[in-house]
C-alpha cells in the first residue's frame, strides 16, 4: 500500500530543501525556526503514517514489465579511495559486512555469506527527493534475519549503516563519509532489505555494490549505498552530526516514510 498523495507532498518538500541545500547548507543547519518546524513536521509525519499504516503495510510491488529501462543512479557514482577501489577490483572477493555495537553475536559475512542467508526479491519504485522516480528489481538478504542472527540487546533502538562513500556538499570544505540509520519498525519489515543484486544481476557500483539498503517505505536517500558496517544503537547522538544520516546531519528530516 502506498498514498499517492503522500509521496507528491514529500517529493515536493524535498525539491524545496534541496534548493535551501544548494544555496547554503547553513541556511538549514543553522537557523533555529528552520530546525525547529522541520522537527515538528517530521514528527507530526512519522505519528501520522505510523497511526495510519500497519507496520506491517507492504509498499507496492511492480510486474517486471514495469521495471525502468534506465533506472537512474542517485548519489555516489564511485567512492574514491585505494580500499575501495581494491576491494572492487577483486569483485569484492575480500570484503566483508560487519554488524556489531548493541549485539550479542557480532557477524563478519563474505557475500557468499550473505547470499545464504533468507533473501527476498521485490520490484519495487524508488523515489528521489529531488523528484525522479524509477522502478528496479532487487534481491537481498532480509534485514531481520541478520539481526535475529545477531542477537539485538534490549537497548538497541536504531540501525546505523556505515557506507564507503565520501560526499561532498555544495557548501565549501563540508565533507563527510555517508551514513543512515533507521528504526527498528523499519529494520524488521518484510521488504527490508540488503540488495546485492538488481534486475537479476549482480548490483552495479553506481547503484551501491558490493551492497545496498533497500528500505522501501522511505525517500531514496534513505537507501544507503556501498555499505560496509552496520551498528546497532540506543541513540545516533554520538555518530557525526548527531541527527542519524549524512543529510540528515545537513537538515533533511530523518523519518522520510512514503
Amino acid at each position: 500500500m502506498t498514498s499517492i498523495p503522500r509521496r507528491g507532498l514529500l517529493a515536493g518538500a524535498g525539491s524545496a530543501l534541496l534548493g535551501l541545500t544548494l544555496a547554503g547548507c547553513d541556511q538549514i543547519t543553522r537557523n533555529p525556526s528552520i530546525r525547529a518546524t522541520l522537527a515538528e513536521a517530521e514528527g507530526l509525519t512519522k505519528a501520522a503514517q505510523r497511526l495510519i499504516l500497519s507496520p506491517t503495510a507492504l509498499a507496492r510491488e511492480f510486474a517486471p514489465a514495469d521495471i525502468s529501462p534506465d533506472f537512474r543512479a542517485n548519489g555516489s557514482l564511485r567512492p574514491a579511495g585505494v580500499a575501495y577501489r581494491d576491494l572492487a577490483a577483486g569483485q569484492f572477493a575480500d570484503w566483508r559486512l560487519q554488524i556489531g555495537g548493541l549485539v550479542d553475536r557480532p557477524l563478519s559475512l563474505s557475500l557468499d555469506d550473505l547470499r545464504a542467508r533468507p533473501a527476498r526479491t521485490q520490484i519495487t519504485r524508488h523515489d528521489c527527493v529531488e523528484g525522479w522516480s524509477s522502478i528496479g528489481q532487487w534481491t537481498g538478504a532480509r534485514l531481520s534475519a541478520l539481526l535475529e542472527a545477531a542477537g539485538l540487546q534490549p537497548q538497541a533502538r536504531f540501525i546505523v549503516f556505515h557506507c564507503a562513500d565520501r560526499l561532498d556538499t555544495f557548501a565549501k570544505g563540508d565533507r563527510g563519509l555517508y551514513y543512515e540509520s533507521i528504526d527498528l519498525v523499519d529494520a524488521f519489515h518484510e521488504q527490508t532489505i540488503l540488495a546485492y543484486e538488481m534486475n537479476g544481476q549482480v548490483l552495479p557500483v553506481k547503484h551501491g555494490a558490493p551492497l545496498r539498503l533497500r528500505v522501501e517505505r522511505q525517500l531514496g536517500y534513505k537507501h544507503a549505498k556501498y555499505v560496509m558496517r552496520i551498528e546497532a544503537v540506543e541513540s545516533f547522538a554520538h555518530i557525526a552530526g548527531g541527527q542519524g544520516g549524512f543529510w540528515e546531519d545537513r537538515g533533511y528530516e530523518w523519518y522520510a516514510g512514503i
